[in-house]
């Protein structure tokens, strides 16, 4: 039988992720170095310590990455080198960021970079950190600093990422290193100044380089309901969405936070955003209550969880997402999408059915121009430590040595054939052929509700 082929654009960008203090190693100065050292904080009590030995040896990953075929690659920055003391500027951290990025350049692998990714100086914490209103000067401070020195280097920029994750950890969960003080109103405060920022930090970066790229990198959360749900669960479900994935949206589109959040239009920052950077990972049922967890974390019979009941492989999710943001009408970029998979088994699979969702919205004409696979390699996973592994690229924070897993050679002769094929799926992930390509055995076509 013929081989079946979905083909991509061939201006379409096959990217990977990483984030500083995940990767760097010895990050001494952020809040996440001495959050780690209390007890209890992490799981299995890790510590990132040197993580994937970037700040040394980042170039080696980059040369991984490619021969792995990938165009593009998003990093983070961290703002704890760079201005390690209150307008103190590290010139040799710049300088090591600036081989960094050159290196990219020079293996064909376009820089995305972000400048806030979940970690903080301590002495922005010091400070007050999203709680002060001096951040906004603080943080247009530090990004014009990065843009006179750096951004000759950068044609695409995400200013933060996750902000409604960061806040959710840090200020409701605690399981992020604690906030000057915690709760919803303080929560709320620190989104509203983490908008105050992006549109500092937009308008840093376009006033010396009009062509760039500019945006934030927005998780976007799935919050269904069973079929035996009522009115009130329904209810809690679209009011808990509207939180976390609208406000930020919409604020960065007509510039108002919303009245019933306390109001106000956020000056400059109506219109900041040149393209829309999408996290996905997984669809959440929620508990309908104000007290103890608010994610029931239970996916029902048949799902197809990843390790440490991270959630559900639910690929037809990333779809509705994209449609989710077709109304602003720009170009779209899949900033982040992974999941934990020691043993390899599912990531194949995940790859293969959520580029499937992708060629599909394409095929509607629907905007989206690239993805960038969480991650390039196992790094330090925040709270969870090394207990979950993302990476294409299996890393041993022992050794610091790399072993390219099969989900990498996936990806390889994805990125290297702009394509997804029968193909490549029989022999990665055999049993998503009748959900891929029906037409290749005589079984019923899966709905894409039922995506593995």
């Amino acid at each position: 039988m013929a081989e079946a082929t979905m083909m991509f654009p061939q201006d379409f960008l096959w990217g990977t992720a990483t984030s500083s203090h995940q990767v760097e190693g010895s990050n001494t100065n952020n809040d996440w170095w001495v959050f780690e050292k209390q007890p209890g904080k992490i799981l299995d009590g890790n510590k990132s310590g040197l993580a994937c030995d970037w700040w040394q040896n980042a170039e080696a990953d980059l040369d991984l990455a490619a021969e792995m075929g990938t165009n593009a690659h998003r990093l983070s920055l961290e703002w704890s080198r760079i201005e390690p003391e209150p307008s103190v500027f590290d010139m040799a951290a710049i300088e090591r960021y600036r081989q960094i990025l050159q290196a990219m350049r020079e293996r064909g692998i376009e820089p995305m970079v972000t400048l806030h990714h979940f970690s903080n100086p301590l002495w922005l914490v010091e400070k007050g950190d999203f709680n002060n209103d001096i951040i906004v000067e603080y943080f247009q401070r530090y990004t014009a600093k990065v843009v006179d020195t750096l951004g000759d280097l950068i044609p695409k920029w995400i200013t933060i990422n996750e902000p409604m994750v960061y806040v959710f950890m840090r200020y409701l969960d605690n399981v992020f290193p604690p906030a000057s003080r915690n709760g919803f109103g303080a929560g709320l405060q620190a989104v509203r100044h983490m908008l105050h920022c992006h549109a500092a930090a937009y308008h840093t970066i376009k006033d010396k380089y009009p062509a760039a790229q500019v945006g934030a990198a927005k998780q976007l959360a799935l919050f269904d309901t069973r079929p035996e749900d009522g009115f009130f669960q329904k209810w809690w479900a679209r009011r808990i969405s509207w939180l976390f994935n609208d406000v930020w949206l919409r604020a960065m589109h007509n510039g108002r936070f919303p009245r019933l959040l306390g109001g106000g239009k956020i000056k400059n920052l109506a219109g900041t955003y040149d393209y829309m950077g999408i996290n996905y990972y997984t669809r959440h049922y929620l508990n309908f209550s104000l007290r103890g967890d608010l994610l029931a974390n239970d996916w029902g019979a048949g799902a197809v969880v990843s390790d440490g009941n991270y959630g559900e492989v639910y690929p037809y999710g990333l779809y509705r997402v994209i449609k989710h943001i077709l109304p602003y009408n720009k170009p779209i970029y899949i900033t982040e999408n992974g999941l934990p998979d020691a043993a390899d088994k599912l990531r194949p699979g995940f790859i293969l059915d959520h580029l499937r969702q992708i060629w599909h919205a394409i095929s509607f004409c629907f905007p989206v121009m690239g993805y960038y696979h969480w991650s390039l390699i196992d790094n330090f996973e925040w709270d969870r430590g090394w207990t979950q592994r993302f990476g294409l690229i299996e890393v041993d924070p022992e050794t610091q040595t790399r072993t390219l897993r099969n989900s990498g050679r996936l990806y390889q002769e994805i990125c290297q054939s702009y394509s997804i094929s029968s193909d490549m799926t029989a022999r990665y992930a055999p049993d998503l052929l009748p959900v891929m390509f029906p037409g290749e055995r005589p079984l019923p076509f899966a709905a894409p509700g039922n995506a593995r």
